[in-house]
């Protein structure tokens, strides 16, 4: 999404525990329930649409720039509905002051952690509810991560769709239990960040670059998670700037009527991506229900797709009040089934005046009014997240936890404070100086504080009576002036950031700032006894992961304000460290299958030349490592642990009920429900059941994996060798055991069967693999279905 002038968020106070109230969320698996609820609100919803005329409905389906919001519905005091207020983001409240800066969504794939995930919902939405925001503009799935190039995926989960829509459920339901409204973004193919929308190349409008998405890949891989929040019940979902097939999304009938209404049942409304809309009467026919921002840039805040033409559209037919009935429909039913209506507070009175200070529009010294304190406890959640989202590579020799050193070296320019200031800069290189908690653009926040690594080190030696010597200046080091550095520190730290955005894509994998000669130069001061910390907002190509002198390396990934704080936690050994890689790192950047397309010349003026062929299909991320037999530096799933765990040798298998019964290999039911479509595709049908066990000295977390291969015999190409489908996080004392049991259902089991258009469960047998990463499985059992 795009900043705007007109963009700000409010602020508020209020405990988590006060809005999980009965009744303000469902169980999206009560059909019966939620059915009964959005009845009712729907005709609320028409009771009040009878009451509006032409000109009022064409304003509850464009946004307004007269708003303290990010995005905004304006009131209609006659009919007595207050407006709705949308607000950014992903990873918490875009700009607003008194509100915290969470871990990101690929720090919380990282931790592996339902739990976690859960409660970082609900914390962001107490903050949303709080500061009057009606709308939280998250979570995101889109992109899902297909390149590592990919500038956004910091704000996503995992490119592994299964992990992606865990992640997508945990948080939805935890949010919307609040009374806050989700919004599952960017649907779909939003990929890349390079020419994502339409703009002038060399004064040639040029239309945005089109995904090219085949029906199994978009089913199986891009639609999984998304088909995840329409289950977990999401009330509003974002289409995104991207052409999807040489349509753009926010007007591609296929995309938002027969796969998202038809096909998976979804009853909320779809809103554009900010400028993502293209057309009026064209959207408004192939689905679109919302226009956001409503105008048409950030330089024409008077005219509109929608709009008056959407009264001019009904007056001349091209737009039916029928169709025009149910898109008011689908935005006023949410606002109602949560109650936003009657129990919402007001949005936070100093909003406008964020915004205004964030591009620069305030008066030195001008008066603001007082914002509202909506961050509670936060930061303890934020801290705990922080350090079970970072992941131990490398831990030569038990290097970590460290063990009281006399003399500590922190180096890297991640390491202190932000020079710049709390909130990131939206400039392509970042910052020279300070850490990073988070990536830039929509996503981002503007931080309350920030907990630099080197403050929290410093802090910690002086509890522990050790000194810290420093060299935060990334040129001195890779110049190999050390001449600043005295005593001769016992361990080296070397923190490396790489700060990734929105709007723009990475043309590199390496960490930023010299970062290799960075590293390979500390590594030569402190042989045996280096530690690497990464912060970044993806994968990082790692030329001195085999450096013998580099005996540590963390992947801490963007851990929030309480960074500092999180890192110390691991380092010191207060905190075990649990976290999974939620992606491959790959020993070589070419050994990805999936870059960024970038036309240049005289071709970049033609539209049709901005096509990306997913010819890859199913082929991302580990998926295309195992297909090519390619060997990773660190694989999907793995991590280190300061003890160590293992598995029972055999694995059981249980069918379940459903399985039981006479299974057909596509379902029986045509039936689409409201929340998840058809409803056979979550029916149970085997359950694999493992041991684990603590082997180690300490106590700590791991995440056992399950992995499926299909029947080999029976499936169509281009079938992956694996899949992840299934993971538990369990937290054991020395010795300890425990029963893990894995619940598959008809849609883990299926493929998408282009022919009959449905899931399919293959005939054959099915082989199930459990283990610690995607390349460590050391338990694995076959089971047949049909």
């Amino acid at each position: 999404m795009f900043f705007t002038l007109r963009a700000s968020i409010a602020t508020a106070l209020f405990a988590i525990s006060i809005y999980s109230q009965e009744g303000l969320a469902y169980d999206a698996g009560d059909d019966a329930v939620h059915a009964t609820k959005w009845a009712a609100a729907t005709a609320r919803a028409n009771h009040l649409i009878a009451k509006l005329n032409l000109t009022e409905k064409a304003s509850m389906v464009t946004g307004t720039a007269n708003g303290q919001c990010i995005g905004n519905i304006a009131s209609i005091e006659r009919v007595g509905f207050g407006g709705l207020c949308l607000s950014d983001g992903p990873q918490g409240l875009h700009l607003a002051d008194l509100a915290s800066v969470f871990p990101s969504g690929l720090t919380a794939a990282a931790t592996w952690d339902r739990d976690l995930i859960a409660r970082r919902g609900a914390a962001m939405g107490a903050e949303f509810r709080g500061k009057g925001a009606n709308v939280m503009l998250g979570p995101s799935t889109g992109p899902l991560g297909r390149s590592p190039w990919g500038g956004r995926n910091w704000e996503g989960f995992s490119p592994d769709p299964y992990l992606s829509g865990v992640a997508m459920q945990e948080t939805i339901r935890s949010a919307q239990a609040l009374g806050v409204q989700a919004c599952a973004k960017h649907f779909i193919g939003n990929e890349q960040e390079t020419h994502r929308t339409s703009e002038k190349i060399k004064g040639v409008e040029v239309a945005g670059v089109s995904a090219n998405i085949d029906d199994r890949t978009l089913h199986e891989l891009y639609l999984w998670p998304f088909a995840d929040a329409v289950k977990a019940g999401v009330a509003s979902f974002m289409c995104s700037y991207n052409r999807v097939n040489m349509t753009y999304s926010c007007e591609n009938a296929p995309l938002l009527k027969k796969i998202l209404r038809d096909e998976l049942g979804f009853q909320g409304y779809m809103m554009s991506d900010w400028f993502a809309t293209h057309s009026g009467a064209r959207a408004i026919n192939a689905g679109l229900d919302l226009n956001m921002p409503g105008y048409l840039s950030e330089t024409d805040f008077t005219n509109s797709y929608f709009g008056p033409n959407v009264v001019s559209g009904v007056q001349n037919g091209t737009i039916s009040e029928l169709r025009l009935n149910q898109m008011i429909k689908r935005i006023l039913t949410p606002y109602f089934y949560f109650n936003q209506d009657t129990d919402y507070p007001s949005i936070d009175p100093s909003s406008y005046a964020v915004s205004e200070a964030t591009y620069g529009l305030l008066s030195v010294g001008e008066s603001t009014p007082a914002g509202r304190d909506v961050r509670g406890n936060h930061s303890t959640l934020i801290r705990e997240m922080g350090s079970a989202g970072t992941v131990l590579l490398k831990n030569v020799n038990n290097t970590l936890p460290l063990k009281s050193p006399k003399v500590i070296g922190v180096f890297g320019n991640d390491a202190p404070d932000v020079s710049a200031g709390l909130l990131y800069p939206s400039n392509n290189a970042g910052f020279k100086i300070g850490t990073l908690t988070v990536g830039g653009g929509s996503g981002s926040g503007r931080n309350p504080y920030v907990v630099s690594p080197l403050d929290a080190i410093k802090a910690r030696a002086e509890d522990d009576g050790s000194r810290v010597v420093y060299l935060t200046d990334n040129d001195m080091i890779a110049e190999g002036d050390f001449k600043s550095i005295y005593p001769w520190p016992d361990i080296c730290l070397v923190f490396l950031k790489t700060w990734v955005r929105e709007g723009i894509d990475r043309t590199t994998l390496e960490a930023d700032w010299n970062s290799t000669q960075v590293v390979n130069n500390v590594a030569s001061i402190c042989p045996g006894k280096t530690v690497v910390v990464t912060h970044t907002g993806g994968v990082n190509s790692m030329p001195w992961a085999n450096n013998d002198n580099v005996t540590a390396i963390l992947a801490a990934h963007y851990p929030g304000q309480e960074s500092g704080h999180s890192i110390v936690d691991v380092l010191w050994g207060d905190v075990n460290p649990s976290g999974k890689l939620p992606y491959t790192i790959a020993k070589e950047s070419s050994d990805y299958n999936t870059p960024i397309l970038n036309v240049t010349g005289s071709s970049a003026t033609d539209s049709a030349a901005w096509q990306v062929n997913f010819t890859e299909g199913l082929m991302i991320d580990y998926r295309h490592f195992d297909n090519q037999e390619i060997t990773p530096l660190y694989e999907f799933g793995y991590g280190l642990s300061y003890t160590s765990f293992n598995l029972s040798s055999k694995l059981s298998v249980r069918y379940h009920d459903h399985a039981k019964k006479e299974v057909s290999a596509l379902s029986l039911s045509n039936k689409t429900t409201p929340i998840g479509g058809n409803s056979d595709l979550w029916n149970k049908m085997i359950e694999v059941t493992t041991t684990v066990g603590n082997t180690g000295n300490v106590s700590g977390a791991t995440v056992v994996q399950l992995y499926l291969s299909y029947p080999t015999d029976s499936m169509p190409s281009g079938t992956p060798v694996k899949v992840l489908r299934g993971f538990e996080k369990v937290t054991l004392d020395p010795g300890a055991r425990q029963n893990i049991r894995f619940s598959l259902r008809r849609r883990d089991l299926s493929f998408w069967d282009t022919e009959a258009q449905q899931w399919r469960i293959p005939h054959g047998r099915f082989h199930f693999s459990v283990g610690f990463s995607s390349r460590d499985l050391p338990s694995s059992v076959s089971a047949q279905i049909l």
